[in-house]
């Protein structure tokens, strides 16, 4: 038998850590090859760590609600010596290999592959790659300021504490100018001390040190009401059914590719057009939000992105995701209706400068010029956020209208 270590592996681009939720397999027990041994959990999805072959699990470091580092080891894991050959951990023992004049021993063999590494020694090291605070260990830095000016000493007093610029917005400065001292702060720290405090778990610092990258650019909101009645009437007959959000992401997939600058980025002085129109959605999770995309969105008729979303739906919602949707599209859009909200205001990715919301629907009345009196009809409102660099309030009038106009016409969706 040997002995490898189970390592805490790359669970994605830019994950740099991730926290044990789960221990789901006892020291002593005898697994399968793909069993699940750790259920953990990233900034972005909850996924787990498996048996990379048949073996007994063996002495296990890790804790549970603790965080390590990509390449932490988590357990001890005994295999046979023909699993691990089979699995290239160890190199084919040869007659030469075996030889009194090989050069080196067995000894001092390691060699590491996707997840695992093993020495013959059959020593698991104790040294873990260390775990910086939270919000430092994400992908990409808030950015965001609070305090006018942060000196160097309070600065990595800050960054040994997990906190950024943002979380002292709030804090009153006595220093001159209303600079924040280091007094402040260990004031402002003593306070919170007599709080009620809870840990905020990584989606939600995901989602926290998302929308403080958006802020800092300069962001607008319009609104336009969008009559459902042909939307409800064609999705009543319509199997499988679509949802009120996907005829919305199929209308705007439609409309932005007529004029995709409405969808691109500025970067420095020019406007970077999208390659394609992959448009996100959002879902709501525990304690944050998930948005998977789905591709080329103009090229794939509504009928047929059904149960692609459908089932992109439930993954979001059980937090397991595959890594391909998980690259943002050049816009989102949001269905706030579902929880009764007529109106608002949502903010985009800080990788897109477009959000398209759908308010709840209600009866109002409409003027109708065929027959010349209002008549009932179904009514919601459509807002549009968008980085005000890219498109003005002009534009975006016009990408609404256009979105507005195709949603009367669900049939060529």
């Amino acid at each position: 038998m040997r002995t490898i270590p189970i390592l805490m592996p790359q669970l994605g681009e830019s994950i740099a850590e991730a926290t044990i939720i789960r221990i789901l397999v006892e020291p002593g027990r005898v697994v399968e090859a793909g069993c699940d041994l750790f259920e953990v959990e990233t900034n972005k999805a909850t996924m787990a760590v498996t048996a990379p072959c048949a073996g007994t699990m063996g002495q296990i470091v890790a804790t549970t609600q603790t965080s390590y580092a990509v390449g932490s080891t988590l357990a001890a894991f005994e295999i046979s010596a023909e699993d691990a050959l089979s699995l290239g951990l160890v190199d084919d023992p040869t007659p030469a290999a075996a030889a009194p004049s090989a050069s080196r021993s067995e000894s001092s063999t390691a060699v590491e592959n996707l997840h695992f590494k093993i020495s013959d020694n059959d020593v698991i090291s104790t040294r873990q790659p260390t775990v910086e605070p939270v919000v430092g260990g994400l992908p990409v830095p808030a950015g965001a300021t609070g305090a006018s000016y942060i000196s160097p000493r309070m600065r990595a007093r800050m960054l040994e504490l997990g906190l950024n610029a943002s979380d002292l917005a709030g804090v009153p400065g006595t220093g001159a100018g209303g600079r924040v001292t280091v007094e402040d702060f260990e004031a402002f720290l003593r306070a919170l001390e007599q709080h009620r405090m809870t840990p905020a778990s990584p989606m939600r610092i995901a989602v926290a040190d998302s929308m403080r990258r958006s802020w800092t650019r300069p962001l607008a909101t319009v609104g336009s009401p969008v009559m459902l009645d042909a939307l409800l009437a064609h999705r009543k007959k319509a199997d499988p059914k679509p949802g009120p959000a996907l005829y919305v992401i199929r209308a705007l997939a439609l409309a932005l590719s007529e004029n995709t600058a409405f969808a691109g980025r500025l970067v420095g002085n020019r406007i970077v057009h999208p390659l394609a129109i992959d448009i996100g959605f959002a879902v709501e999770v525990e304690d944050g939000v998930m948005v998977p995309t789905l591709r080329e969105v103009e090229k794939t008729p509504l009928a047929k992105l059904v149960p692609t979303y459908n089932k992109l739906v439930e993954q979001a919602r059980a937090r397991r995701l595959p890594n391909d949707v998980k690259r943002p599209g050049i816009a989102t859009v949001t269905n706030f209706g579902t929880f009764g909200i007529v109106w608002a205001t949502p903010i985009p990715l800080p990788e897109q400068n477009l959000v398209l919301g759908l308010g709840a629907g209600s009866k109002v009345p409409h003027w109708s010029d065929e027959v010349q009196q209002f008549i009932p009809v179904t009514e919601a409102e459509l807002t549009l956020s968008f980085d005000h660099r890219v498109l003005d309030g002009g534009g975006a009038g016009r990408l609404l209208k256009r979105v507005a106009e195709l949603l009367q016409k669900p049939e060529l969706l």
